[in-house]
């Protein structure tokens, strides 16, 4: 069976990641579009992401919440609102939870600090029956990049915390995902986003020699349980 996967990127080195590979296995085509340079306003666009068979809303380092200084943000909010309408397979990574939190109509705005490095989720009672029970094989430890958080979309089940932002990742029925974390990270890309996002690091004060050795430690654990964790997942949301 040939399906779609539309994934909006915001920096093109925050791709699919994990999750191409376990596309590819079953079959889909992957399209990528940049947010704020291809047209999400259209009948065409509209199109695209009404009939994808999965969208991937990936991460970025601006806020929902800056649509004067980034106006496309109002136009891939409406997207999202048109596709968590439709019932339709819908993941939201880090900026990509952020917007799906904000169609549904909730808040996002800044956390109470910077999360970034290696770090393990805890889970709910929820999250320990969800696809995300995978992330045992890696101790749950996963990586985390983000200073902004959010209110949960009404209806959503919250999965997974850590000690300092507490709406880590939740679900919407089977078919809608939000990750604040970057469940989708691969080891081998890390010097990009090291490089790609220097300025925060440096504000931040990040151990870049720890977050290397974070990588090397945990990076291959976490590509295989974080790829059971997609496949489990998928396997729910789309239909038989």
């Amino acid at each position: 069976m040939s399906r779609t996967c539309l994934a909006l990127q915001h920096l093109s080195f925050e791709d699919l990641g994990s999750i191409e590979p376990v596309l590819r296995t079953m079959g889909f085509t992957i399209q990528y579009r940049q947010a704020g340079v291809d047209d999400l306003h259209s009948a065409q666009a509209q199109a695209e992401w009404r009939d994808a068979d999965l969208v991937v809303v990936l991460g970025g380092p601006i806020g929902v919440y800056e649509a004067d200084r980034y106006p496309f943000i109002h136009d891939e909010l409406a997207r999202i609102r048109e596709r968590l309408g439709s019932g339709k397979p819908l993941i939201g990574i880090c900026l990509g939870a952020q917007m799906i939190a904000a169609a549904s109509g909730q808040r996002v705005y800044p956390g109470p600090a910077k999360e970034i490095g290696y770090k393990p989720l805890r889970l709910t009672a929820a999250g320990q029956h969800s696809p995300l029970a995978a992330l045992a094989a890696c101790g749950h430890e996963v990586l985390h990049w983000h200073g902004d958080t959010f209110d949960l979309p009404p209806g959503s089940e919250l999965l997974a915390s850590t000690d300092l932002v507490t709406n880590q990742v939740f679900s919407i029925g089977p078919a809608v995902l939000g990750l604040q974390c970057h469940l989708e990270a691969q080891p081998r890309d890390l010097e990009r986003w090291l490089i790609g996002h220097t300025a925060e690091l440096s504000a931040a004060g990040i151990d870049l020699a720890q977050l290397r050795a974070d990588n090397q430690r945990i990076g291959d654990q976490l590509v295989c349980a974080a790829q059971q964790v997609w496949l489990n997942w998928l396997m729910g949301a789309l239909p038989a």
